[in-house]
């Protein structure tokens, strides 16, 4: 007989190690589905939340007043947050976009991700102050659950701030 050691795995311990495997997979991947859906909302919420401090910085500092608004094509405001949402430079302090004013930013609407406001438009006033006064919100949740849901909350002043929860 041979004293040679055979290295290796038999096909009873491969087996049983991918069974182990799939196991593990079916308990993990539900959880891991949940937290891939909390860092979307967290991501929009983070990139609105920016667009938003953007636009108020920028009221200040052309002292005119800036805004965010929901819009579909980055040149104009639309109806509709889903579809993404613009940060101009309000150059003649109306409040509203119109020709020949700068776009500053354009971020595009996430699809896996629904947002809707209390107001289409958010214009600031050169004090970054929100123009017409009132709160406005704007709530964020995934498209296929309804948890976790995060609200944008900007208050009268102009400051903003973020719960973890769905909008009242």
């Amino acid at each position: 007989m041979s004293n040679r050691q055979v290295t290796g795995f038999t096909l009873v311990e491969l087996m049983v190690t991918v069974a182990i495997a799939a196991i593990l997979l079916a308990v993990a991947l539900p959880s891991f589905q949940g937290s891939l859906r909390s860092n979307r909302v967290a991501t929009a919420t983070n990139e609105a939340l920016a667009s938003l401090a953007l636009a108020r910085s920028e009221a200040v500092r052309n002292t005119r007043g800036a805004g965010v608004c929901a819009s579909a094509d980055g040149a104009s405001c639309g109806a509709d947050w889903n579809s993404g949402w613009l940060v101009w430079s309000d150059a003649d302090g109306d409040g509203a976009v119109d020709a020949g004013e700068t776009i500053v930013r354009y971020s595009q609407g996430k699809a896996s991700v629904a947002m809707a406001g209390t107001a289409t438009t958010l214009a600031f006033d050169p004090r970054g102050r929100v123009r017409g006064g009132g709160s406005q919100t704007i709530g964020l949740a995934p498209t296929d659950a309804t948890t976790p849901a995060r609200c944008i909350t900007i208050s009268p002043t102009g400051q903003t701030r973020v719960a973890q929860a769905a909008c009242p």
